[in-house]
């Protein structure tokens, strides 16, 4: 075993968990789950049969990640943030065929207590707030917030809001890294 994992968390036969992986009290992590190399599972995770976690990933406290959903390295999950998999659940009606896939882009982070409404891909470095209810995709780059999630701005890759020029340009206060706004799309650009 390359990774930690405390005695009180549950995992069980057939999950493929990467090197360096550090997992805390009281999780549950399900047969056929594939979490990558240096990974944080906090307290009182759950996570589903068939879900992939990349590398590099932080899952804080209570997080529920169900069946369909994969997230790419470097992704942050705050605490208490769920994902669905079906949109019209009723527990007299099995559903399971109609798990729909959500997946969180690479370096992507989704806030305390916020909820992904399954089958709404969250772009790279996408900034969901906490308590957001996302109920449609979400651009790279864009910052979301409310309920039901709307796109009120545009970040930089170290999560800062990004404040464009008239040319439609903007630079990231804290790592000097420049991106352009064209069409409602961002890009980083090489200066």
């Amino acid at each position: 075993m390359n990774f930690y994992t405390h005695p009180t968390a549950v995992i069980d036969e057939g999950c493929l968990i990467g090197n360096g992986t550090r997992i805390w009290h009281f999780t549950h992590i399900m047969s056929g789950s594939r979490i990558g190399e240096n990974c944080t599972i906090g307290q009182n995770v759950f996570i589903a049969a068939g879900v992939i976690i990349g590398n590099n990933v932080k899952l804080q406290n209570n997080v529920s990640i169900y069946t369909g959903v994969i997230c790419e390295d470097d992704v942050f999950i705050g605490p208490s943030a769920v994902f669905t998999n079906v949109v019209n659940p009723r527990s007299m009606v099995s559903r399971k065929h109609r798990y729909q896939q959500t997946i969180i882009r690479r370096g992507a982070t989704i806030g305390a207590n916020a909820t992904i409404i399954c089958g709404n891909d969250i772009g790279e470095y996408a900034f969901i707030g906490a308590g957001a209810v996302v109920t449609r995709p979400v651009a790279p780059y864009a910052l979301v917030a409310g309920n039901p999630g709307k796109q009120t701005g545009w970040v930089s890759e170290y999560g800062n809001k990004l404040v464009f020029d008239r040319e439609g340009k903007a630079f990231c206060n804290e790592s000097g890294t420049a991106y352009r706004l064209d069409d409602r799309s961002v890009t980083k650009i090489t200066i």
